[in-house]
């Protein structure tokens, strides 16, 4: 559940990649124009969230593999067989990352991008998960890795809204204003090739050289292109595909096209070719189309339930850690402290005599005298295990195990 533009944890994710207020960030720049942000106004590097290291780490010893690589040369994807390869005895599978194959490539000139950071990270695990907390948007994390003076991709757009973060090195980033608003993910920059090419040959709305810790936000749909100047550069793209009105709008449609007015069949005989045979019956579909679509609490309520299953599907929650929490859990006392899994849904509803915990892959379902103790639970803050409302200390000890075995709390320390 999004807890809105405040502060998530001591920090908030969203102004460490913006220097404005996050009230004007929302109303001025999501989803309308480009922000560049300063490391002086942001006040910190990203040193925590990434780096050189943790590049080769990922490069060197975590045995990844594809699509969590990736390389591209003067605006073109290399095959994956130019940087993987089998992993040796006992790791035989073929797209295991190759540092040697990596090396040469880079050396090269071709750019490095690391996929999917916010799934093998640990740092960008956290920051990306409170980030999305706080936007109400899924989020992606990529790293791309450019040796010197060299040009990862052609102008382009993407079909989703970017904060860039500069981690290493500098690079030079060039802006131009949309050819289209706001793109959907089903249309790429590739059908409006020629417009990108002929808007990027203009006056350029942003270009800037970007340091170790500037941050640029860039709504979807704008160009860009980036060089890298003198050394190695990294940066981290997070890429968020906004959920739109056209999301909702889909929902509500679903729903009406099975309404019974729209289910009954068209007249027999009829020349589905012929338009004016055909007339009168779209005329009847769309006013009943319309009045099917008539919004209502219940179908407001529907569609939430349906637009935040998606999103729930499209994201990710905190970690749980198998080992620690089955020993954990087997020692528990009512002095050990307990948290909401980060991240994890918090719709806990009663249902009769029971109290059920709904969650994604199931329902975890207690008796209603733990309701009180579940809600206290859901703040996300520690509580002690015997101090949770509602029940006694023997109680609690059983309900926490359970909820600690379903992965719905965590260890607090």
């Amino acid at each position: 559940m999004s807890r809105g533009l405040e502060t998530v944890g001591t920090a908030s994710a969203l102004q460490r990649c913006v220097a404005v207020p996050a009230d004007d960030f929302a109303s001025d720049y999501w989803g309308r124009r480009a922000l560049l942000s300063s490391a002086d106004d942001l006040g910190s590097t990203y040193d925590d969230l990434f780096s050189t290291a943790a590049a080769d780490e990922l490069l060197s010893v975590r045995g990844l593999r594809t699509p969590f690589i990736r390389m591209a040369k003067e605006g073109s994807v290399l095959s994956p067989q130019a940087f993987t390869a089998p992993g040796g005895y006992g790791a035989e599978v073929g797209d295991q990352v190759s540092s040697e194959k990596v090396l040469a490539e880079f050396a090269a000139g071709s750019t490095i991008v690391l996929q999917g950071l916010h799934r093998t990270w640990p740092p960008l695990q956290e920051f990306t998960r409170r980030l999305v907390a706080e936007l109400g948007h899924p989020a992606q994390v990529n790293a791309y890795i450019t040796p010197a003076s060299s040009r990862g991709f052609d102008p382009h757009y993407d079909v989703h809204d970017v904060f860039v973060l500069q981690i290493a090195g500098e690079k030079r980033w060039v802006i131009h204003e949309p050819v289209h608003e706001l793109p959907f993910a089903d249309e790429p920059w590739s059908d409006r090739r020629d417009a990108v090419a002929a808007r990027a040959s203009g006056t350029p709305a942003i270009d800037t050289v970007l340091r170790p810790g500037d941050a640029l936000y860039l709504p979807r749909g704008y160009l860009h292109s980036a060089t890298a100047l003198g050394g190695t550069t990294i940066h981290l793209t997070i890429g968020m595909p906004a959920v739109t009105r056209s999301d909702l709008a889909r929902v509500l449609v679903e729903r009406a096209l099975r309404s019974d007015a729209l289910r009954a069949s068209l007249p027999l005989g009829v020349d589905l070719a012929d338009p004016e045979q055909i007339a009168a019956e779209v005329r009847a579909a769309a006013e009943d189309l319309v009045a099917a679509l008539t919004t209502t609490d219940d179908q407001s309520a529907a569609v939430a339930a349906t637009v935040g299953t998606r999103f729930r599907r499209s994201t990710r929650p905190e970690p749980v850690r198998p080992l620690h929490t089955i020993e954990f859990s087997a020692a528990l006392t009512g002095a050990d402290t307990v948290r909401w899994r980060d991240g994890l849904p918090t719709d806990v509803r009663i249902e009769g005599t029971r109290v059920a915990v709904v969650l994604p892959s199931g329902t975890v379902r207690l008796p209603a005298v733990c309701s009180e103790a579940l809600h206290a639970l859901t703040d996300g803050d520690g509580h002690r295990v015997g101090a949770l409302p509602g029940l006694d200390e023997d109680d609690a000890v059983v309900v926490v195990r359970r909820l600690l075995r379903e992965g719905v709390l965590v260890p607090a320390s």
